[in-house]
């Protein structure tokens, strides 16, 4: 088996089958398996998939988050390469054999992943070039300027027409070889959403593997589809939390609380320059929890 996709769904019925159906119409030269794990959903997801033939599909009880479930799914993988596939993508072209040749010819690549294209077809952000750490916190302050200098329009979409290394790829469509997952381990149970694509890239980074973009492999990534995308004190609060659970997996305590200062001037400086009051104060208000869970976090 060359590679096993492992999809993820949470009431998006619907997305999901363009997902598969966008795998079946645009795979060739590859011989790979699906793996659709279900986290508890409540729109009718069972009675569509369970009986798909095209499909592995396991059901949970219960809503797992992303990484717990992908790692449900990846007990039963039999690829030589995993493919975690977000519910909300459709592919453009034969992608997961671009990905899969390039793992296999590239003995130190250990991750790859394919330029995303949002719903009206612009480049989206498909990887950052640098991991979370203090520099990447100044970046964020400065409205991204260290990135912007560093690596101009590169930062997050692969314009080069060429593989690029980055620091880490969007969980959207990240693959990954198997033996690779077998030494770093899989998703950590510690995320339930967000930053747990960043933390395995960041493992197999530390273990000598390199983690790059390939242009070749073209994926449309309708984002905020299968989770809210809009901005929110609960979707906030959830980003934080995995953020600071991102460093006290990586960092010192000491190296956190200085991220942490940081993360408040960014706070402060978003409310300063506003310019509706209305806007400052939800602003303020979505943040206000967030600094709860970072001081209980912390402790």
């Amino acid at each position: 088996m060359d590679v096993s996709i492992i999809i993820v769904n949470y009431n998006t019925k619907l997305l999901t089958s363009k997902c598969i159906n966008s795998i079946v119409e645009n795979t060739q030269g590859v011989i790979y398996e699906i793996i659709l794990v279900d986290n508890a959903s409540t729109d009718g997801s069972q009675d569509l998939f369970r009986n798909d033939k095209r499909i592995k599909f396991i059901e949970n009880n219960e809503n797992l988050g992303f990484g717990k479930a992908n790692n449900i799914g990846i007990q039963i993988i039999k690829g030589r390469n995993v493919f975690f596939l977000n519910s909300d993508t459709i592919l453009l072209n034969n992608s997961i054999k671009y990905l899969s040749d390039y793992l296999d010819e590239n003995m130190m690549v250990g991750a790859c992943g394919g330029n995303l294209f949002n719903e009206k077809m612009n480049p989206t952000h498909s990887y950052r070039m640098l991991f979370p750490s203090i520099i990447w916190e100044v970046n964020f302050l400065l409205g991204n300027m260290i990135e912007r200098i560093l690596y101009k329009r590169n930062r997050e979409f692969n314009y080069t027409g060429r593989p690029h290394e980055v620091a880490y790829i969007t969980g959207a469509d990240l693959m990954i070889k198997k033996n690779i997952l077998d030494f770093v381990g899989c998703f950590s149970s510690a995320f339930f959403m967000y930053y747990e694509d960043t933390d395995l890239c960041y493992r197999i980074y530390q273990n000598g593997y390199k983690i790059v973009s390939l242009p070749t492999a073209k994926i449309q990534h309708l984002e905020g589809k299968s989770s809210a995308n809009k901005i929110s004190s609960k979707k906030i609060l959830m980003l934080n939390k995995s953020r600071l659970m991102y460093y006290k997996l990586h960092y010192t305590k000491f190296y956190i609380n200085i991220a942490n200062i940081i993360y408040l001037f960014l706070i402060i400086s978003r409310i300063l320059f506003f310019y509706k009051r209305s806007w400052k104060y939800i602003y303020w208000k979505m943040n206000l929890n967030v600094f709860r869970v970072l001081k209980i976090l912390n402790e």
